[in-house]
């Protein structure tokens, strides 16, 4: 932990509406039990190449279902992190408040 130190408050380096997605794993253990809720109905795999098309084909599904569904953080959010001075812009036009 000492050698992350200055690794550790870098998420302060983006936009406070995204520190609570940045700082929690809920996507990520979402995933993880989905994968193993569907590996535990096949039970034994054939061949570590079974494992990874359907690790993969569930990765690949939930990238789609991120991309086309849910937006986990806004485009204009995703966009001062882009483009930090989008949000100077966004302030001088009025348009955030």
């Amino acid at each position: 932990m000492d050698e992350a130190e200055a690794e550790v408050p870098a998420f302060t380096g983006f936009p406070r509406e995204h520190w609570k997605q940045i700082a929690s794993t809920n996507p990520l253990e979402r995933v993880n039990k989905e994968i193993k809720r569907r590996s535990n109905v096949i039970g034994i795999f054939p061949n570590d190449g079974a494992i990874m098309r359907l690790v993969g084909a569930l990765v690949v599904e939930q990238s789609e279902e991120w991309h086309l569904t849910r937006r986990y953080m806004s485009h204009e959010s995703l966009a001062k992190v882009i483009n930090p001075d989008l949000e100077n812009k966004l302030l001088e036009a009025g348009e955030v408040a």
